[in-house]
């Protein structure tokens, strides 16, 4: 049984919160317009004073959004949305001085203080991490049952037949709740299934094929002439891969479209504010995060995501942000970002797949091991 580190709230008995004030509001001026001296949220735990010792946890914050307080209702909203007289909870001190309370060290509890001078403090290229995927392996097996695995994934996952049909076997056997990605993730994993290629090499020698540069824009046009992956996936008979796996076992994906995007594929969304809207929509009950193989669409969830979940029953306990790449340099600008809570992986899409679907099927029933369609042989 994984198991998560315990939530530790502040003392607001302590000096400095004690005879802190309740948190003041001002109201938007207009449509999509702050007060002045809005406090913008972060993704650590917040709170908020009501008055009289009475702290507000909010339930989930993310960053660059703001606060509007109703009475005992706090509801985190992003500028765009905000209304013309809604309360916005105004205040930069985060310390308690502005009925504000910015808490970082929840869930910190790493014992002893190590030597003030250490090497290896950080992770890269060079670090071991086998810890790291022991300790994934048994998130995902509880996630599987009381969690929200959102994965974000960049084409490279399709590239490779053995990463694609590792991918498709974790959705199959339920270890992916939310596919997140764009244009491109979709269109070389249905390439892959029509023509066995990714942008025109073979997914499996790497070879390329003669008129395979064909081969994307071959399949956008056969999905947009059919209006949907779905329709052209029955009518070409394509059975397997990562779409086909999200639509056999009704799984919800958003495809975020981009400047450069061919086709794009019918359903692909454009606008990047229904794209966000339509993305938040599915991070706001994230548990785990995985990002694989992707900058832009790894930074953009990790804006959207808070660092912790509040359960039933009042119990608090972390997000999971793992970032999987191998670039340190796309690990450190999505920590430098404001996703401090990311857990960095430096390997290749394929190896990373590969390891994680040998190692999660070994507990799969021969059904739900081999017996799936799109699982990896």
């Amino acid at each position: 049984m994984f198991q998560f580190p315990v939530y530790t709230p502040p003392d607001f008995t302590a000096a400095g919160l004690i005879n802190a004030p309740a948190a003041a509001t001002a109201q938007a001026p207009a449509d999509g317009v702050l007060p002045d001296n809005f406090h913008a949220t972060s993704n650590h735990p917040e709170y908020v004073h009501l008055g009289g010792g009475d702290w507000l946890l909010a339930g989930d914050t993310r960053m660059d959004a703001v606060f509007i307080l109703r009475e005992r209702e706090l509801m985190v909203v992003e500028p765009r949305l905000v209304k013309r007289g809604d309360p916005v909870v105004v205040g930069r001190r985060e310390n308690g001085e502005d009925g504000i309370y910015l808490h970082t060290t929840g869930f910190n509890h790493s014992g002893d203080a190590i030597d003030k001078f250490a090497f290896r403090t950080r992770g890269n290229r060079e670090t071991p991490f086998s810890r790291s995927y022991d300790e994934l392996y048994g998130l995902l097996r509880h996630e599987r049952d009381h969690g929200c695995i959102v994965w974000v994934l960049g084409p490279a996952v399709a590239f490779d037949r053995d990463s694609r049909e590792a991918m498709a076997g974790l959705i199959e056997s339920g270890y992916c709740h939310v596919l997140l990605a764009g244009n491109a993730l979709a269109t070389h994993d249905l390439e892959a299934a029509r023509f066995r290629t990714g942008l025109g090499q073979d997914i499996y020698t790497q070879e390329l094929v003669r008129g395979g540069h064909y081969h994307h824009l071959e399949i956008i046009n056969e999905v947009r002439r059919h209006g949907s992956m779905a329709a052209a996936s029955r009518a070409l008979g394509l059975h397997d891969g990562i779409i086909h796996a999200c639509l056999h076992q009704g799984i919800p994906y958003v495809l975020a479209g981009s400047i450069r995007d061919d086709g794009p594929l019918p359903e692909v969304v454009t606008d990047s504010c229904r794209a966000q809207d339509a993305m938040r929509f599915h991070t706001k009950r994230a548990t785990t995060v995985i990002a694989l193989a992707t900058q832009l669409h790894a930074i953009a969830v990790g804006n959207m995501i808070s660092g912790y979940r509040v359960l039933a029953g009042g119990l608090i306990r972390p997000v999971y942000f793992y970032i999987v790449d191998m670039s340190e340099f796309a690990a450190d600008k999505l920590a430098n970002r404001g996703s401090s809570q990311t857990k960095a992986i430096m390997t290749n899409a394929q190896d990373f797949m590969v390891n994680l679907w040998h190692n999660l099927r070994q507990e799969l029933t021969p059904p739900e091991a081999a017996g799936k369609e799109g699982a990896a042989p």
